[in-house]
């Protein structure tokens, strides 16, 4: 058995992006999270993960009755947590988007997101960034502390293994990546457009390097002018402030958005004058952020202006899935063997604190025995005679343990490892560990809403 971590959330997999935005969490508000989650009398170690195309509680419970107790009673605290966070009215509401793994395969699930192999692009390396940083704040505010931090710390060296001994992530890989195919099968060829980013943090710069020398012109729009043009004097673009956006959005032809704005940056509003000063030339939206930049809106009822957000790069993401298949067969043996040995740590939980007690009452009962003795009948023995019964007792007890504590550390890599253990404790009269039960694995997953197919050419453009 193993221990029973409990992972549950939501991915791209399970919610269109309309509901991700409503859960995805910016770092300042980290420490409030995992604060309330630390508060729950239900849960001993919790980590929060948000990304752009997943949200995960990631918790140990602490000991109930049975540790499918533990993880029933944690799986309902991580429900309402999430419930608050979003200050919806029940769980319910969630069900339907919300997956959960617990032990065996919460386990595999952390060590496969962390080697992005959950990941919408597969290979992608911002999801390892994005996990070390949620590691690190749950660290600093005290919620991993032990059993769960060793668990995810296990998952970084499956994501270094995967990366160096596959290649899953050579090349540009990355939903900035995914996003400038898309533009580039929508026009064809780059070189007489113009792009705009919109946002000059990682996937801006990521979408800058897929530009490459593609693009007519690069420019970059971002609240932080100093940032913008920071990032601009690297790729050889233009910067402008944020107040500019409305004259930019003018003279683009495509716009990659990705700032960490809650509230739309690309209002319908907006877009309308642009339009209109534009004379009808085709603009072109690509809403990598979640939450979304771009009002969706703009695509329903702005003649020639078009959105697509991330849940609209499903058949560029199906090709890189393709082309990445022999690979992805690789990493998944990788998890498989990691996950073997983290197993084998686990349940080793298990026995080891029966070997002690074992080789406690063992010696302790050999110790009493002799010294009995040496107050009676061996009274007159000296310092050296007594030192070397001492010695005799420790080999004693080294010899007679040997092969019992051999068959428990057998044991904890078996199946049926606790049946063993609870004979050893019930035969010797040992004080009882609280017994490991079989984790409770369950999956709920939702069917994401159809999103409308991006298009094959300019001409091909819905109007």
């Amino acid at each position: 058995m193993t221990l029973p971590v409990v992972v549950i959330g939501l991915s791209h997999k399970t919610a269109p992006v309309e509901v991700r935005e409503r859960f995805a969490s910016g770092s300042e508000v980290l420490p409030e999270v995992l604060a309330r989650l630390t508060a729950r009398a239900e849960i001993d170690e919790v980590m929060f993960l948000s990304t752009c195309n997943r949200v995960e509680i990631i918790g140990l419970p602490k000991l109930a009755s049975s540790h499918e107790e533990a993880a029933r009673l944690a799986s309902h605290a991580i429900r309402e947590a999430l419930r608050d966070h979003i200050g919806a009215h029940s769980v319910e509401e969630l069900r339907e988007y919300l997956y959960e793994r617990t032990g065996e395969d919460a386990v595999r699930h952390v060590f496969r997101v962390a080697a992005s192999l959950d990941s919408m692009v597969l290979g992608e390396p911002q999801i390892l960034g994005q996990v070390k940083d949620a590691y690190d704040a749950a660290v600093a505010a005290g919620a991993l502390r032990s059993n769960l931090s060793r668990c995810v710390s296990r998952a970084f060296s499956v994501a270094k293994r995967v990366r160096t001994e596959t290649q899953l992530g050579a090349g540009t890989v990355s939903i900035s990546s995914v996003a400038v195919d898309l533009a580039k099968r929508i026009f064809g060829d780059l070189g007489d457009r113009t792009v705009l980013l919109v946002g000059a943090g990682e996937m801006a710069e990521a979408a800058a390097k897929s530009l490459g020398q593609q693009a007519k012109s690069i420019r970059i729009c971002n609240r932080s002018f100093d940032r913008a043009a920071n990032l601009a004097a690297h790729f050889n673009a233009t910067a402008a402030p944020i107040e500019q956006l409305e004259s930019e959005l003018v003279m683009s032809d495509v716009v990659v958005a990705s700032t960490s704005s809650r509230n739309f940056v690309i209002t319908r509003d907006l877009v309308k004058r642009v339009m209109k000063q534009r004379k009808g030339r085709t603009l072109f939206f690509v809403d990598i952020a979640v939450p979304r930049n771009v009002d969706p809106a703009i695509h329903e009822h702005i003649d020639n202006a078009y959105v697509y957000d991330v849940d609209d790069l499903e058949s560029e993401v199906a090709e890189n899935m393709r082309s990445r298949q022999a690979e992805v067969a690789e990493a998944e043996k990788i998890v498989e063997a990691e996950l073997a040995l983290w197993l084998q740590w686990a349940r080793g939980l298990n026995v080891n604190p029966t070997i002690v007690a074992l080789r406690a009452k063992t010696r302790g009962v050999l110790v009493a025995e002799l010294e009995r003795s040496l107050g009676t009948r061996l009274k007159h023995l000296g310092e050296a005679d007594r030192a070397a019964l001492s010695q005799m007792i420790e080999s004693a007890t080294n010899k007679l343990l040997h092969a019992p504590t051999t068959r428990l550390k057998q044991a904890a890599g078996a199946s049926d490892g606790n049946d063993l253990v609870r004979a050893a404790q019930h035969l010797f009269d040992l004080p009882s560990v609280p017994a490991k039960e079989p984790p409770v694995t369950s999956t709920s997953t939702s069917s994401v809403a159809s999103k409308k197919p991006a298009p094959e050419s300019e001409e091909l453009l819905p109007h």
